[in-house]
């Protein structure tokens, strides 16, 4: 058995699984790691908790140590640093006229790499800047671009419902999400309306899409013709989170509206169309005269 824990770095970030080893650690507490990128600083999600080797995909890191004061401090005090090296990283691009967008900046907790993010239309060649910066700060650089959604994440704002984003609060990862979620759940297709601050389509348009792909499956489609208590109409409009359809009733004089419970409709669902019908018997009739 393997204990593992789960650290993130960042709130709202992506947690990750290292081996706990036998550290006696708990939900909050802060642990030195090494990445991929050096030394970090991050905080247990949780208590370590025993899984079998094969369950992991590939070996874990260790936990290297709690964090002691000392790394606490120079944890701090690299969030200051980091901040006066954006100040920095920004006048550098507009010097060396970059089409680049800087969105955050980071040391890792050894101090012996310096990071920054940044978003861009297409690539750009920062060679020269990585030179400068170098030549600034006396350690390793390095620039990441990262996508508009990521931005929105390591920004973080508040979202069209109030709340603050949540990208940046909760999500770990980004689900795919397209307008046919938005078209199944009835929502205006205007992107002003289905858009988060990113410009891309809202995430929690994935949070309820498994329930409406469901609830249609045992509704009745649009256009679809139903028995009604009003008679036999044409399904127009569907709402699955009242599991009721709108419905067009015709006759020969009007045209009336009716919203049914789908449990109000006649077993059976479907019936020949009243008008198709009435066309059918319309070109019978035709044949028939032109070969009389």
């Amino acid at each position: 058995m393997t204990r593992i824990v789960g650290v993130r770095f960042k709130s709202g970030g992506k947690v990750y699984d290292f081996d706990a080893g036998d550290w006696d650690l708990a939900m909050g507490d802060s642990v030195v790691v090494e990445t991929t990128m050096g030394q970090e600083l991050g905080f247990c999600t949780g208590s370590p908790v025993d899984k079998e080797p094969h369950s992991t995909h590939k070996k874990l890191k260790p936990i290297l140590r709690k964090a002691k004061e000392e790394d606490l401090e120079r944890y701090r005090e690299n969030i200051i640093k980091a901040a006066h090296a954006m100040t920095v990283c920004k006048d550098m691009v507009d010097q060396h006229g970059l089409g680049m967008n800087l969105v955050e900046s980071s040391y890792t907790l050894d101090g012996q790499k310096l990071l920054f993010f940044f978003t861009a239309d297409g690539r750009v060649d920062f060679r020269e800047l990585v030179r400068d910066l170098a030549g600034v700060f006396r350690t390793r650089i390095e620039l990441r671009q990262v996508g508009i959604r990521d931005e929105a994440k390591l920004i973080g704002g508040i979202g069209p419902c109030g709340q603050e984003l949540c990208c940046s609060r909760f999500l770990k990862e980004f689900d795919g999400v397209t307008i046919r979620m938005a078209k199944d759940q009835g929502l205006s297709l205007n992107p002003t309306n289905i858009s988060g601050v990113c410009g891309r389509l809202m995430c929690c348009l994935s949070y309820e899409q498994e329930f409406y792909e469901e609830k249609l499956k045992e509704m009745p489609k649009v256009k679809q013709m139903v028995h009604t208590p009003e008679g036999v109409g044409k399904v127009i409009d569907v709402f699955p989170v009242k599991n009721e359809v709108r419905v067009l009733i015709e006759t020969e004089d009007t045209k009336s509206f009716f919203t049914f419970s789908v449990d109000a409709l006649s077993q059976g669902g479907t019936c020949p169309c009243p008008i198709k019908g009435r066309r059918q018997e319309v070109k019978e009739e035709l044949a028939q005269r032109r070969n009389s």
